[in-house]
C-alpha cells in the first residue's frame, strides 16, 4: 500500500471516529437534557389528546420550555421547588383574568381562608391597637392564653421575642405575635413604669362573629336610656347560630323595655357568605320582602327574599358603616336602607358588588371565582361606588391611636339617633 493510500485511509478512519464520537456525545447530551428536565419528580395527569379541546390551539411547549430553562439556568438550585412553581403557575393563570376577587389558593392559604370564616386563628388571643404610635393591648379575649398569662388592657408591648416594637405597624405586630398552636412567644410589656417579660403558649382562638353590649350616651351619668349595640365582625360559618342567640337577648330587652332600640355595626366587616347576610337582614324586615338579586350570564337572575319571621321587625334601628364595610355587609345595610328600615351613619362603604364561589380543589387547594353580581332591592349595583350614609360622620383620631369608645363619634351619633 503506497503512502497516499495509507494517508487517505488514516484520514477516513479519523473522520469516522470523529463522526461517531460526535454523534455519541450529541446523543448523550440530548439524553442528559431530557433527564435533567424533571430530575426529581414526575408529571402526573398530563392532558391527553382526547381531553384537549381542539379549538384552543394553545401550544404548551412554551410552558415546558420556560419551566426547563428556569431549571437549567437559574443560579440558586435550592429555590427550585416544583410544587411551589406549579402553584405559582396556577396563581398566574387565574390572575390573568384581572379580577381581584378571583384567585387560586394553595392548601395552606385555603385552610386559612376557611378558618377566618369560622372565626378561628392561632395566637395568644389579645386585641392589639396603637396608642401614641406604640403597640398596646386593647383587651385580652376571655379565657385566652393572654388573659391566663396575666396580660391586661393598657399594657404596652415593648418587645416581641426580644425584638423592639418601635415603629412597628399594627399588621406587623399581629404577624409577629400570632403563631402555631403549642408554640411560645415572649412579650416584654410595660405597665405603668414597670417593664416585665411574660411567656405565652399560643393556642387556637375562636372569635365571635357577633358581639352584643349595651350603650348609652357619653354625657349621661345615671338613669340612662340604653340601646342594644350589636357588632357584626363578619358573615361567616357560625354567624347565623351566633346571631340567633344575640337576637333572642335583644328581643327580650326590647320587650321588657330595657332598651330603646338597636345599633348594628358593620364597620370594617369585610363580608362573607351572601346567604348569611340575607339571614341577618331578615330579622328586621317583613316576610317575603326582597333583600338582594343575584345576576349571572348563564343562569339568569335569582332573588333572595325574607323567608322567616323576624324577631326585631319593629325595633328602632341604625346601622353603622364605613369604607371597610364590603360585600355581604353592603347587602345587609343596603337592603335595610332601600326598605326604609334604617338610617345609615358613618362613611361610604367599600363598593363590592360581585359574588364569589369558593371551590375546593385536589390536594386541599382552593379557587375563589366570581360567578355573579348582586343588585340591591331598588336596582342599584354598587360595585366600585359604595353606599353613601344618610348621616356622614368621620372619626378623627390623633395619629397613631386606636379608636376608643370615648373617641367614637360615629357610634355616639348612632346611639343619639336611636334615642331621639
Amino acid at each position: 500500500m503506497n503512502q497516499g493510500k495509507i494517508t487517505n485511509l488514516l484520514l477516513w478512519t479519523a473522520l469516522a471516529i470523529f463522526l461517531f464520537g460526535s454523534g455519541y456525545k450529541l446523543g448523550e447530551y440530548r439524553t442528559s437534557q431530557k433527564t435533567r428536565q424533571r430530575p426529581f419528580y414526575n408529571i402526573l395527569n398530563a392532558p391527553s389528546e382526547k381531553t384537549q379541546q381542539k379549538d384552543k390551539n394553545i401550544d404548551f411547549n412554551l410552558f415546558w420550555d420556560t419551566w426547563n430553562k428556569v431549571e437549567q439556568k437559574y443560579i440558586d438550585k435550592e429555590k427550585l421547588d416544583p410544587q411551589k412553581m406549579f402553584y405559582g403557575a396556577l396563581k398566574g393563570l387565574v390572575a390573568s383574568l384581572e379580577d381581584p376577587y378571583t384567585f387560586f389558593l394553595t392548601p395552606e392559604e385555603n385552610k386559612q381562608s376557611k378558618d377566618d370564616l369560622e372565626g378561628k386563628f392561632e395566637g395568644i388571643g389579645a386585641q392589639l391597637g396603637l396608642k401614641n404610635n406604640r403597640i398596646v393591648i386593647i383587651a385580652p379575649l376571655k379565657s385566652s392564653p393572654a388573659e391566663k398569662a396575666g396580660v391586661r388592657a393598657g399594657d404596652y408591648v415593648v418587645k416581641v421575642n426580644g425584638q423592639s416594637t418601635k415603629n412597628w405597624s399594627l399588621p406587623q405586630a399581629v404577624s409577629k405575635i400570632r403563631g402555631k398552636k403549642g408554640t411560645k412567644v415572649k412579650l416584654t410589656l410595660l405597665r405603668g413604669n414597670k417593664e416585665f417579660d411574660v411567656e405565652i403558649t399560643r393556642d387556637q382562638i375562636i372569635v365571635d362573629s357577633v358581639e352584643l353590649s349595651f350603650e348609652k350616651r357619653k354625657d349621661c351619668k345615671r338613669d340612662c336610656d340604653q340601646v342594644a349595640y350589636i357588632k357584626l365582625n363578619q358573615f361567616g360559618e357560625n354567624t347565623n347560630e351566633e346571631w340567633d342567640q344575640v337576637a333572642d337577648k335583644v328581643e327580650e330587652s326590647w320587650n321588657n323595655k330595657s332598651v330603646k332600640g338597636a345599633v348594628v355595626d358593620v364597620r370594617d366587616n369585610p363580608g362573607g357568605f351572601l346567604e348569611s347576610s340575607v339571614y341577618v337582614a331578615s330579622e328586621f324586615l317583613p316576610f317575603d320582602r326582597l333583600i338582594v338579586k343575584q345576576e349571572t350570564t348563564d343562569a339568569g337572575t335569582r332573588e333572595y327574599h325574607v323567608a322567616r319571621r323576624g324577631k326585631l321587625t319593629d325595633i328602632p334601628l341604625v346601622v353603622l358603616i364605613n369604607k371597610g364595610s364590603a360585600s355581604a355587609s353592603e347587602i345587609f345595610a343596603g337592603a335595610l336602607r332601600d326598605h326604609k328600615r334604617t338610617s345609615l351613619v358613618g362613611e361610604k362603604t367599600f363598593g363590592k358588588g360581585s359574588v364569589q364561589e369558593a371551590i375546593d380543589l385536589k390536594g386541599g387547594a382552593g379557587l375563589h371565582v366570581t360567578i355573579a353580581k348582586w343588585i340591591l332591592p331598588q336596582g342599584a349595583w354598587i360595585n366600585g361606588k359604595g353606599i353613601e350614609p344618610d348621616m356622614k360622620v368621620e372619626n378623627k383620631l390623633p395619629e397613631g391611636n386606636t379608636l376608643t369608645r370615648e373617641e367614637d363619634a360615629q357610634l355616639e351619633k348612632a346611639v343619639a339617633e336611636v334615642l331621639e
